[in-house]
């Protein structure tokens, strides 16, 4: 199977960022009831051999959910701390954090958003393919760059990474995340050009 993508079919990937862009801001407007919008301001694709080095050596926080469905592999929605921490406050109706580790409140919060940010991407994606993406149980992670590169990512079963930068905006909360898509090259290239 080829893994080229006929290069007039790159814009059906910004297609299914602004889907999955849309998706999220509306469930999570409906979760807290504050009107929230999600910006993707960048788009690349990186080698998953250099994910750890792309990611860095500071501690960041992530919810890692499995593919069940084409195009398999996971997608990763990972927030530095100060945006972690603003999430579960915003989550928790604005109880600050006490500093240190997280509480099992904050680290359902976040896990809870995470959940929602990967599947309300997810079922952008699959808005605009037509069809259903099954997901699998959510992950949460708190690690250095290349445990979470070793933690989400098999190697040889992914060649790419496909990264979403992403603002949060909703009032008083704006958050910066980064969505990280790993998925079977192969089937992820075949559902593009079936589009």
């Amino acid at each position: 199977m080829s893994t080229m993508i006929d290069i007039r079919r790159l814009q059906t990937v910004n297609e299914l960022a602004r889907a999955g862009a849309t998706t999220v801001a509306d469930n999570l407007s409906q979760l807290t009831g504050v009107e929230t919008e999600m910006q993707i301001t960048k788009i690349n694709v990186i080698d998953v051999e250099d994910l750890g080095a792309h990611l860095g050596d500071q501690k960041q926080v992530g919810v890692n959910v499995p593919l069940q469905e084409q195009p398999y592999g996971s997608v990763l929605v990972l927030f530095d701390d100060e945006s972690a921490r603003r999430v579960a406050s915003t989550m928790m109706g604005g109880i600050e954090s006490s500093g240190g580790g997280y509480s099992d409140m904050e680290r359902s919060a976040i896990r809870e958003v995470g959940n929602i940010m990967t599947s309300g991407f997810i079922d952008g994606w699959a808005n605009v393919l037509g069809r259903t993406i099954d997901i699998s149980t959510p992950q949460l992670i708190r690690a250095d760059g290349h445990e979470i590169a070793d933690h989400c990512v098999d190697p040889g079963e992914h060649e790419i990474a496909m990264v979403f930068d992403a603002t949060l905006h909703a009032p008083d909360a704006d958050v910066e995340a980064k969505i990280y898509s790993f998925p079977d090259v192969e089937e992820f290239v075949a559902m593009i050009n079936d589009i």
